[in-house]
C-alpha cells in the first residue's frame, strides 16, 4: 500500500487549478521522478476537473488509482495511490483535508488566478497515511481484532488439541485397568496354586 500524490484543485473552472500537492517520489529512480511526478499532476488534474460537485469517484489508471472527492464549494482533493490502498481511508483523508483546507483558506484567497497555497498539512498527511492501519483509527482497531482473532483460534485449537490428547489418555487409562485387572486375576490364580506354607 503506497500513497504517491494528494492534492487540491480549484474545479470550478476548466481546466482545474492545482491550490497545493504533495508526492511522494522515492519509490522512484532519480531519471523517473521528474515525469512520474508530471504525470501524477496530470492525472490528479483530469479527475478533479471531471468530477461533478457534490461527488466521489475512483479512476483506475495502470497501478495507479485516483480518489477523488470535489465538494460544492468549488474545491476537489485528489489522492493518487496504488490498487491496495483501501478507499474508505482514502475518502475519510480528502474529507478531512477538504475541511481543514476550507478553515485555513476562505474562499477569497483561491477563487481566482493561478494560486499556489502553502498547505502543509499535506506533506504531513502523506507520510502518517503511508501506513493506513496506523493512521486510521477504524483500521487499526480491525487490525488489533484480526490479531484477537488469530490468538483466540490459536487458544482454541491448542484447548482441543489438549482436549484430545486427555481423551486418548482417558481411554488409554481405561485399557490400562482393564489390563490391569486381568493380570492382577491372572496373578492370583498363578499364586494360589504355588503356595508353600
Amino acid at each position: 500500500m503506497k500513497l504517491y500524490y494528494i492534492g487540491i484543485f480549484r474545479n470550478s473552472t476548466k481546466p482545474a487549478v492545482e491550490l497545493c500537492a504533495a508526492k511522494d517520489l522515492s519509490s522512484f529512480s532519480f531519471f523517473e521522478k521528474k515525469s512520474v511526478g508530471e504525470f501524477l499532476t496530470f492525472f490528479g488534474t483530469t479527475v478533479a476537473e471531471r468530477t461533478a460537485p457534490s461527488q466521489r469517484q475512483s479512476v483506475e489508471e495502470n497501478e495507479y488509482i485516483a480518489h477523488t472527492y470535489a465538494r460544492s464549494d468549488g474545491v476537489a482533493g485528489v489522492i493518487i495511490a496504488d490498487k491496495e490502498y483501501p478507499i474508505r481511508v482514502a475518502y475519510s483523508l480528502l474529507n478531512k483535508l477538504l475541511d481543514q483546507f476550507l478553515t485555513q483558506f476562505p474562499r477569497g484567497q483561491w477563487s481566482q488566478g493561478d494560486v499556489k497555497l502553502q498547505f502543509t498539512e499535506l506533506e504531513s498527511s502523506l507520510a502518517k497515511y503511508q501506513n493506513p492501519h496506523q493512521a486510521d483509527s477504524i483500521m487499526r482497531v480491525q487490525q488489533e481484532l484480526d490479531e484477537t482473532k488469530i490468538v483466540l483460534h490459536k487458544a482454541i485449537e491448542s484447548v482441543l488439541q489438549r482436549g484430545e490428547e486427555l481423551d486418548s489418555l482417558v481411554a488409554k487409562s481405561s485399557a490400562l485397568s482393564t489390563t490391569s485387572k486381568m493380570f492382577y486375576k491372572e496373578a492370583k490364580k498363578t499364586n494360589s496354586c504355588c503356595i508353600i506354607a
